[in-house]
């Protein structure tokens, strides 16, 4: 059975312990946690809390940054992540997901190298502390200055390079899913995906982020979901939500909805 479960960035205005209780209390099963509101809480303390509400961490964003575009050092960046490492250890995350960085003015090889080094450096130790690493590939439209990974095939040539147990994909429906060719490659990825996350949009994104209520809009949701359950995917789903398209409806509202279209949507694929 999938673990249905809302990023902490679909109610990023909220408290960790609001969103906790919020989630579980709507029958969700799994929280996609977001640091900055991890390390306001403290970890210890989420731990306890999850563990009382019986929440399994679908995942933890996020680290990354390591080409500079952030204004890290690269060693900074791949500290950083390190401790993101950690952290998911302790939360027994399902994955760490990893933004690659924005090109930065370097060329497309050199960032490419230098993100596949500070993967291979992190994966050895997420391999020690039995830890999931996810590229997330973002949509040029709305994301160049977080990472210049913006597709599947780049992304699955980088976890080909890097070639570590530990490695794999995120697949948010909202970057990659309005591409045409997203369903045929659903059975190449399968392999390496270890969450997927679910979003929608009224057009392709341009600019900043802006998502819509699943099903309102131009995303083929019920089709890949249908495709992920014939090719067998076990893993968890994440919904988020955020944008403009959202801001005027109350988080309460953005949970109502997104609990009822995925009960509905996910019901149906499996009764196909």
């Amino acid at each position: 059975m999938n673990t249905l479960a809302i990023s902490q960035l679909s109610t990023l205005r909220w408290a960790f312990d609001d969103d906790v209780h919020a989630y579980a209390s709507r029958g969700f099963k799994g929280i996609g946690v977001y640091r900055p509101k991890l390390e306001d809480f403290g970890v210890e303390r989420a731990v306890d809390l999850l563990a009382e509400s019986q929440l399994a961490v679908t995942s933890l964003s996020w680290a990354g940054g390591f080409t500079g575009s952030d204004g890290r050092a690269f060693e900074d960046a791949v500290v950083d992540a390190v401790s993101a490492v950690h952290d998911a250890a302790t939360l027994r995350a399902e994955t760490l997901i990893v933004l690659a960085g924005g090109r930065n003015n370097h060329i497309r090889n050199h960032a490419k190298r230098t993100l596949c080094d500070a993967l291979k450096e992190i994966a050895e130790v997420a391999e020690e502390f039995g830890v999931r690493l996810s590229i997330e590939p973002i949509h040029p439209g709305c994301g160049n200055e977080w990472s210049f990974v913006n597709d599947l095939q780049s992304t699955l040539d980088i976890i080909e390079a890097v070639n570590s147990p530990q490695l794999g994909l995120v697949l948010d429906t909202y970057h990659v899913g309005m591409d045409e060719e997203v369903v045929r490659w659903l059975p190449d990825v399968i392999p390496y995906l270890h969450l997927v996350q679910l979003g929608d949009a009224r057009h392709s994104p341009l600019g900043e982020m802006n998502r819509c209520l699943l099903g309102d809009g131009c995303v083929p949701l019920r089709t890949i979901l249908g495709t992920l359950r014939d090719y067998h995917y076990r893993g968890p789903f994440e919904v988020e939500l955020i944008g403009e398209d959202v801001e005027t409806l109350s988080y309460d509202e953005l949970l109502d909805h997104a609990r009822d279209f995925t009960a509905q949507a996910l019901g149906r694929v499996e009764q196909n």
